[in-house]
């Protein structure tokens, strides 16, 4: 495993920085044009993290990730599915790619109602259906491009080596297609997962849950506490974040040479 080169160093030093930045550029303005807003400053909101504690965010937080994590088990299952469907029968992409393209046209937020009406409300304790079919429903589209691209980036040489010694569209699939496809489908996991967590948050909105990360904004909302939304904000931004770079990670290590790495 390689330490910390200059060029890394360079790069954790500049978005060190830039947070930094951010984060003076938010508390100047919260003390003078932004003075009459709701807008906290940063150390409001790190005192309202403090307050509410670990076990807040923690109880409301591990609900929606287990939310999120189904979905995106569900939703993307289906999209390498529907997606190696594409290369052994070709003449069912064009049915395919609607459905895909119909997924991530429709609102989720409308949908959301309709799905909560036809899934029902959950048992208590039990996950939101709502929430993981909408962090399904999030991840389909990206998976199913990402995965189709990566499919047909084959070298069309190691694809007629294959058929010259008598395998067909499935040996193509699993030996050549498949290698060939894992850094498009990784990278589309790492866009979904972040997209798996909002769909989650967007289905608990809809109620009918006893915990969770959308019923803890509504209350903020309703009690009109404005740190703890943000606190809670900058915890959905830090779990979609390192579920990205989760992923990212992965990349390196299961496929170094999309990023020009001896594997």
């Amino acid at each position: 495993m390689r330490g910390l080169t200059p060029e890394r160093a360079r790069t954790l030093a500049t978005s060190a920085g830039g947070l930094l930045a951010v984060l003076a550029a938010w508390w100047l303005a919260t003390l003078t044009v932004l003075a009459d807003a709701r807008i906290p400053t940063p150390p409001e909101v790190v005192r309202s993290v403090a307050d509410s504690g670990w076990g807040f965010y923690s109880t409301h937080f591990s609900v929606t990730v287990e939310e999120a994590a189904v979905g995106f088990l569900y939703g993307n299952l289906a999209a390498l599915v529907l997606a190696s469907v594409v290369l052994l029968v070709p003449f069912a992409e064009p049915v395919i790619m609607q459905v895909a393209v119909i997924s991530y046209c429709l609102p989720i937020v409308a949908v959301a109602p309709v799905l909560y009406l036809v899934i029902g409300v959950p048992d208590p304790g039990e996950r939101s259906g709502t929430a993981v079919a909408l962090a399904a429903l999030s991840v389909f589209f990206t998976t199913v491009v990402g995965a189709l691209l990566g499919f047909r980036s084959a070298e069309r040489t190691s694809l007629d080596v294959i058929s010259v010694y008598g395998g067909g569209r499935f040996q193509q699939l699993r030996r050549v297609q498949l290698v060939s496809a894992l850094p498009a489908i990784i990278s589309a996991l790492q866009i979904a997962a972040p997209a798996a967590f909002l769909g989650a948050i967007l289905g608990e909105y809809v109620g009918g849950i006893e915990r969770g990360v959308g019923l803890a904004l509504k209350i903020a909302q309703q009690n009109v506490d404005v740190a703890q939304a943000w606190g809670i904000g900058f915890g959905c931004a830090a779990v979609a974040g390192a579920a990205y770079a989760a992923f990212g990670l992965l990349a390196r290590l299961v496929a170094p040479w999309s990023r020009g790495v001896p594997g």
